[in-house]
């Protein structure tokens, strides 16, 4: 039987209290929406994509747990946070992967780049983390409608409340951050 929203909101609230014994009671309610999450973003990777969906669950549980001073607000707000630092993990991943195909600290050899397993779609990933953080510069709720929709899998309704704002102001700044991310991958 699943955990309804509002024991999710009770045990992050009491996890952030202190009570050690929430985070435990926590985990089971919360694993498998966060591997659906996981797998989500892992199924947008390139077929040969070496991290896991479970790896992807792991690394993102390890730094939740380490934030033990957010103000969580429900259980919408901890899903995207949790699918945010999902995203960065594979972001920092994909970083990695190029630094190495680019020679990183490896020793230098000279291959025809064509012969190299295709990154376009860690390039992709890379590409739009960084029209994100300019998105995040001039329009910074627009770029968590984004975070929280695609990347997070929340609705319109979950963004809103996470938000604080209207549903119609979700779905307007999420036509407007869709148009203005097409058009700064387009350069």
């Amino acid at each position: 039987m699943a955990a309804s929203p509002h024991d999710v909101t009770q045990l992050l609230q009491r996890w952030r209290e202190g009570d050690k014994a929430a985070l435990d009671e926590l985990t089971p309610l919360v694993y498998d929406e966060l591997h659906r999450l996981a797998h989500r973003y892992i199924s947008h990777e390139r077929p040969s994509h070496t991290l896991q969906t479970t790896a992807l669950v792991d690394e993102a549980y390890v730094r939740l747990v380490e934030k033990k001073d957010i103000p969580w607000e429900n259980r919408a707000h901890f899903f995207a946070v949790s699918a945010q630092i999902m995203r960065r993990i594979l972001v920092d991943y994909a970083r990695q992967s190029h630094s190495a195909k680019r020679g990183g600290a490896a020793q230098k050899v000279t291959l025809d780049e064509q012969a190299l397993v295709s990154g376009k779609r860690s390039a992709a990933l890379v590409a739009l983390d960084e029209a994100m953080h300019a998105l995040a510069e001039v329009h910074p709720r627009r770029t968590e409608v984004v975070e929280l929709r695609y990347f997070g899998g929340l609705n319109n309704q979950e963004i809103a409340e996470v938000l604080k704002v209207s549903e119609t102001t979700v779905e307007r700044d999420w036509r407007f951050a869709k148009a203005w991310l097409y058009r700064e991958l387009q350069q």
